[in-house]
């Protein structure tokens, strides 16, 4: 469903052919309904990467095809519609929670679905919420999981999720992944996700890409991954350097 080619970012800071790269060689093919956790040290370029998925940023160099076309062929509307990105730093519109629950049903052009909007909100544990709360009185946490269910309300094929519980205690940890869990299901979504969080990753997901180096070193099953990473580097991140692998 989603082919990566060859993509490239060169560094917003220079823009010329002599820039350096944040990422270079990703390549990738993912399959409806995965799930991949996408891992590495900070500044690797993992939050980059979604956002070039979801077309917020343009590649350099290489190809992104959604069924097999390209994103060049595709508004940017259309594809971040399919493609949708939901990132760390949640942010609110002006207005009330519900009016950003609405709006990307009034992006789109698609009718607000209340009854699946109650049942988010359920599942995030925010069933208590007061809708008409001015949206940008919430607290951080809270904004993630609005955030969260306003990207779902879409039904995209695709959803990236850029540590999206960050700034959630354990039960809303839990919470949101057994939510996903259950859209995962029944919706079929592909989801990639960034998480600077070990165990998380091996509860949510079935496919690790652990980034270095500014391109994709390991892309393999989350179990092979953890038990028996390819690289020295992988080694190091998930604690199982050489000393202890001997």
């Amino acid at each position: 469903m989603l082919d990566i080619k060859q993509v490239a970012k060169r560094s917003f800071h220079m823009k010329n052919a002599n820039a350096p790269y944040l990422l270079s060689n990703i390549s990738a093919t993912v399959d409806k309904g995965e799930r991949i956790s996408l891992l590495g040290a900070s500044g690797q370029g993992k939050s980059t990467l979604l956002r070039l998925l979801s077309i917020l940023h343009t590649p350099d160099e290489g190809d992104i095809c959604l069924d097999g076309v390209s994103f060049r062929q595709m508004s940017p509307s259309l594809w971040r519609k399919q493609v949708c990105y939901v990132a760390q730093q949640a942010v609110m519109l002006p207005g009330s929670v519900e009016d950003n629950l609405k709006v990307p049903s009034q992006l789109h052009q698609l009718p607000y679905d209340q009854k699946l909007a109650k049942r988010l909100l359920e599942a995030a544990r925010l069933s208590s919420l007061d809708l008409k709360k001015d949206a940008r009185e919430l607290s951080g946490g809270e904004m993630q999981r609005i955030a969260l269910i306003r990207s779902l309300l879409l039904r995209s094929d695709i959803i990236l999720l850029d540590e999206v519980s960050s700034s959630l205690d354990a039960p809303n940890t839990l919470a949101v992944e057994q939510l996903l869990d259950e859209w995962h299901r029944s919706e079929g979504t592909i989801m990639i996700g960034v998480t600077h969080e070990l165990k998380q990753a091996e509860r949510v997901s079935s496919r690790i890409w652990f980034m270095a180096g500014g391109t994709i070193v390991e892309d393999t099953s989350t179990q092979q991954f953890f038990e028996n990473p390819s690289t020295e580097t992988a080694r190091q991140f998930i604690g199982r350097g050489q000393t202890e692998v001997h």
